[in-house]
């Protein structure tokens, strides 16, 4: 997939530092702040924004520009040390719908357990006449 990372560092060490990481992952630089590469895998992307998040502090601004070959552009950002995404459809692609997340065993177990007990609370509720 293309990626393209705009890169706004809160110090001119901290972009050094940047500037080498991604130029580690095989990105070019071609403008000031501005890296691109058309060959990026899910997950070397993944690995670069762990990467990145560890290299960065809550003064320097990241910004990955994603476009995969399924009609979506995504954006994810970090600014305050806090990752930001946003997903850009386009309006002729119908929009998938996101998978569902498999839940914890602790939390099916919790669940489980709660509809018993409402279960055995209702069978031994004292049946009330009108």
């Amino acid at each position: 997939m293309f990626v393209s990372i705009a890169v706004d560092a809160g110090s001119e060490g901290r972009a050094k530092e940047l500037a080498d990481l991604l130029g580690q992952y095989g990105f070019l630089k071609v403008q000031r702040g501005l890296w691109e590469s058309v060959d990026v895998s899910p997950g070397m992307l993944t690995r670069l924004k762990r990467d990145v998040d560890r290299a960065t502090d809550a003064f320097d601004r990241i910004r990955f520009f994603q476009f995969p070959m399924e009609g979506t552009l995504v954006l994810s950002s970090l600014r305050e040390k806090k990752w930001r995404r946003m997903v850009a459809r386009d309006a002729t692609t119908p929009a998938e719908p996101a998978p569902e997340k498999p839940r914890p065993a602790s939390v099916a177990a919790r669940s489980h357990a709660a509809q018993k007990a409402r279960a055995a609370r209702a069978r031994s509720a004292p049946v009330r006449k009108k």
